[in-house]
């Protein structure tokens, strides 16, 4: 059996949901796994993140580059954590034979802080299964990469039984830097996974990483295991594992800065002309995923109706996989939230899509949005202002079909969100 095929069984054993955007050399393997095919690469993190929050295991196959679309919601999962497992797989072309690009996918390791597993052709089944769990005790996403070499190999190895953990999400409790905190402190016990774990193979002479010549192997990439300090390594690609063998852990950064110790917590201003509709959906109980901008107010008192937010334009997609309510500004849906609507409505999932439309980037500095009501024609969007309360109350229901709802109002010139003391 070749590893492509190898690893398409173990993705399908060990996850609920598999999503793809093809390309070399990953093509087949998301055929395979029986993936469902998405928009972008980053509509499909989306996804793979809303099913986290709803308690399902997720992958998502993409190429190199395709990781590069997936890297603003990769990084804000580190930090905003998660529930159920998502691993990225990331297939690299070192050799660039179908690619524009030889990027080396395991990088972002080090910049969203999430481990990385390389499997060779003796580890698929129990490197998929690691790397769900890592992402669960560590509750950020794992990435699995992999390149022609070892997806062309002769695969050894047999399924393993499912082995779900409970990963966290933030506390609601922290603040911001609260929850970067947090993150950095499960990252500090991330080294001592990689070096525990049995998927490393130590002999005398040299390592390989991945499907790289060694008389060792070493899988767990990254956070590279304290063992390989001084080992001769060899790898596909740039010399990543050898230059970050003497990687050093952060700062112990202490408890988690939490509102109440910081003694206040930032809301919606007070003349906000939204509030009408915050608390319609509060009085309602409707659970939103809350985009970047002014709606991540919604995570805060008064009104706690955010269950999670992923970046800018992410709400959509995630929204869609889990509690089927997004919260999105006008600037944020035109930013990077149109191709999510456009997959969703494509798809026709359930999901009750609120764009808050004010006309402008309020959080940055009020610097003018466009109108994005004219690119919606084709989701039929429902209009209304924000001030119409019985308009509201009517159409701010669940949806069992893609659902565009714009509210409309003008930010009062001068208004500022509010600051709270706790």
């Amino acid at each position: 059996m070749k590893g492509t095929q190898a690893l398409a069984e173990a993705l399908r054993a060990a996850t609920d949901r598999v999503y793809t955007v093809p390309g070399y050399p990953v093509t087949e393997l998301g055929e395979l796994a029986g993936a469902e095919m998405v928009i972008n690469e980053k509509t499909a993190l989306e996804y793979a993140l809303g099913d986290s929050l709803s308690g399902r295991r997720a992958a998502v196959i993409v190429k190199n580059v395709g990781v590069n679309a997936c890297a603003d919601p990769l990084c804000e999962a580190t930090v905003q954590g998660l529930v159920g497992g998502v691993i990225l797989v990331a297939g690299d072309d070192p050799k660039a034979k179908g690619s524009q690009t030889a990027q080396d996918s395991r990088y972002y390791g080090e910049l969203a802080e999430i481990p990385v597993i390389e499997p060779d052709e003796s580890s698929w089944y129990a490197g998929v299964e690691a790397a769900l769990a890592a992402s669960e005790s560590f509750s950020r996403v794992a990435m699995i990469r992999l390149t022609p070499e070892v997806l062309e190999s002769e695969a050894n190895g047999h399924p393993l039984p499912r082995g779900d953990l409970k990963g966290r999400l933030a506390d609601p409790g922290w603040t911001v830097h609260g929850r970067v905190m947090a993150a950095a402190s499960l990252f500090r016990s991330m080294q001592d996974w990689s070096t525990s774990s049995p998927l490393n193979r130590w002999t005398e002479g040299s390592i390989g990483a991945g499907p790289a010549p060694g008389a060792g192997r070493v899988v767990t990439v990254y956070p590279p295991p304290a063992r390989l300090a001084g080992a001769g390594i060899h790898e596909y690609g740039r010399p990543f594992v050898r230059d970050h063998r003497a990687a050093t852990l952060p700062d112990d950064p202490g408890q988690p800065e939490s509102r109440k110790g910081r003694g206040y917590y930032r809301t919606f201003c007070r003349e906000c002309p939204f509030r009408p509709l915050l608390a319609l959906l509060k009085s309602r109980e409707m659970q939103a995923v809350c985009d970047a901008g002014c709606s991540v107010y919604g995570l805060n008192p008064p009104y706690e109706i955010g269950v999670a937010s992923y970046g800018m334009g992410s709400s959509i997609a995630v929204a869609a996989r889990s509690t089927r309510v997004a919260l999105i500004g006008d600037y944020g849906l035109l930013h990077s939230g149109l191709p999510s609507l456009i997959d969703v409505y494509e798809k026709r999932l359930p999901l009750l899509c609120i764009v808050m439309k004010n006309h402008c980037a309020a959080m940055t500095g009020r610097q003018p949005a466009f109108d994005p009501v004219p690119y919606l024609d084709w989701a039929l969007p429902v209009i209304c202002r924000a001030e119409d309360e019985s308009r509201l109350r009517e159409v701010i229901r669940p949806a069992d079909k893609p659902t565009t709802i714009v509210v409309e109002a003008n930010c009062p010139k001068g208004a500022r969100y509010e600051t709270v003391e706790c």
